[in-house]
């Protein structure tokens, strides 16, 4: 499975959570496929998901679930001790790793070669770590979200990328609807 086959079967479980989605094509594919105002699409800022996603999960009690990549990982490698020292039991951080960046083109990143994501995660700290191949991503979300257990799933799939719209909605629009579902 490649990642928006991955967000298409996931989507009824992501539909009533609060989720931050990685930038440029994860946003533009879960947009496409199941636009509302619990998710906030990041239009920028590379490898920040997993980071604004924990701080949301610090700052109210709703269960939040960031949806980042490999490659934005890869770029904000501190996110990921800071994540074990923060413990949010309402906090689940998704990690689709296709071994590539994705939205730039496909080309590999380091954990689609020797870097294990998992493994860099559990040494920074994180206890809760759980890696599943693409077809289980569904019951092994389910399965976190029910824990109420801070965790970390990193996804494996296969690396592609599906022609879809980009996101026309100003981003001002985006970050008001959320903080009005995020408040509800």
């Amino acid at each position: 499975m490649i990642r928006s086959e991955i967000l298409r079967e996931i989507a009824p479980i992501l539909h009533d959570q609060l989720v931050v989605c990685n930038i440029g094509l994860p946003s533009q594919e879960l947009h496409m496929i199941d636009d509302n105002a619990k998710n906030f699409y990041m239009l920028g800022t590379m490898g920040l998901s997993s980071s604004i996603g924990l701080g949301l999960a610090l700052a109210q009690d709703k269960t939040v679930i960031s949806i980042d990549g490999d490659g934005s990982i890869l770029t904000n490698m501190g996110t990921l001790p800071t994540i074990a020292n923060n413990v949010a039991d309402n906090y689940i951080l998704m990690i689709i790793d296709n071994g590539s960046y994705g939205s730039t083109g496909d080309q590999p990143t380091y954990a689609g070669k020797k870097t294990k994501l998992e493994k860099v995660a559990a040494a920074c700290g994180c206890e809760n770590v759980v890696v599943c191949q693409d077809v289980d991503t569904g019951k092994t979300l389910q399965a976190a979200i029910d824990s109420k257990q801070m965790t970390i799933i990193v996804v494996k799939c296969d690396s592609g990328n599906i022609k879809r719209p980009v996101i026309t909605m100003d981003p001002v629009v985006i970050r008001d609807r959320f903080m009005k579902a995020v408040a509800s």
